[in-house]
């Protein structure tokens, strides 16, 4: 039986991610073949996938990246079973290794990421493999992709909640397109203004407003007016342009838009946050 060195180990351990016992039983079982050390450890981490199969993975890391030139961004949500392996650095840099490699590739949608390659595998293929490092269930969460002349994104400390937002100009101020996506990401609004408002929302948020005033007794004749002063309310509080600027309270978002660029236009956003 061939001698296996700690310096074997820890090739294996850099070769696949694995743990350090992992990479030692394999090598003792595989007689010190690393080819076929390898294929053990993606085996054994295919076999705990499909154990875990059933299990949960509600966990993980909602991010978000921009491209180098500042015109593409996108969120990228890796999932896991637990907040510890959520918190592990090497969990986190994977994600963010998917992330960069899908948007220097233009990929436009998840099931692009799941068969993008990295390292020689697919992308589906390198996080069954780290589930079997990790001994949890994980998987591809989530992936939006927003184009526009600038992009701008956001990640809230802890990497649970994460935003993008794209404006009309390009070259627009990194300070605005920061307090656009914390702005976002903090006060979830539905659409970027009233404009934008799906129709379906708009006719359900007027009748929420109309059945309210009628069970607090209003006469019939003013329902609609008042169902209307609702909606108009409903569409400040929760449409990006007309909400309160968390960077500037005297401000609506409009007005702190307007400090940096009159003509200067939202075009896109897109948020993401894991449930506690």
């Amino acid at each position: 039986m061939a001698e296996i060195t700690a310096a074997d180990v820890m090739k294996l351990r850099k070769m696949t991610g694995a743990g350090m016992m992992d990479c030692k039983k394999a090598l003792e079982e595989t007689n010190g073949d690393f080819e076929r050390a390898q294929e053990l450890i993606r085996e054994r981490g295919k076999a705990i996938a499909n154990k875990r199969a059933d299990r949960e993975a509600s966990q993980g890391v909602a991010i978000a990246h921009a491209n180098a030139s500042n015109t593409a961004a996108a969120i990228f949500v890796l999932n896991c079973e637990t907040d510890f392996v959520a918190k592990n650095a090497d969990f986190v840099k994977l994600a963010e290794r998917i992330l960069d490699a899908a948007l220097k590739a233009d990929v436009k949608d998840l099931d692009g990421v799941r068969s993008m390659i990295l390292d020689g595998k697919t992308v589906d293929e390198l996080v069954q493999n780290q589930s079997g490092v990790t001994g949890e269930k994980m998987g591809l969460g989530y992936f939006k992709r927003i184009d526009a002349p600038t992009v701008g994104c956001y990640i809230h400390p802890g990497s649970r909640l994460a935003s993008v937002v794209g404006v009309s100009k390009s070259g627009a101020s990194p300070e605005l397109l920061s307090a656009l996506a914390m702005q976002i990401a903090g006060l979830n609004p539905v659409a970027i203004d009233g404009d934008s408002l799906p129709e379906e929302v708009r006719k359900k948020e007027f009748e929420i407003g109309r059945e309210q005033a009628r069970l607090e007794g209003k006469p019939e004749q003013i329902l609609d007016k008042i169902a209307e002063g609702r909606l108009a309310k409903f569409i400040k509080e929760n449409t990006l342009m007309g909400q309160e600027c968390i960077k500037d309270n005297k401000l609506t978002v409009e007005q702190y838009v307007s400090k940096f660029d009159k003509d200067l236009k939202v075009t896109i956003f897109d948020r993401y946050g894991l449930s506690e």
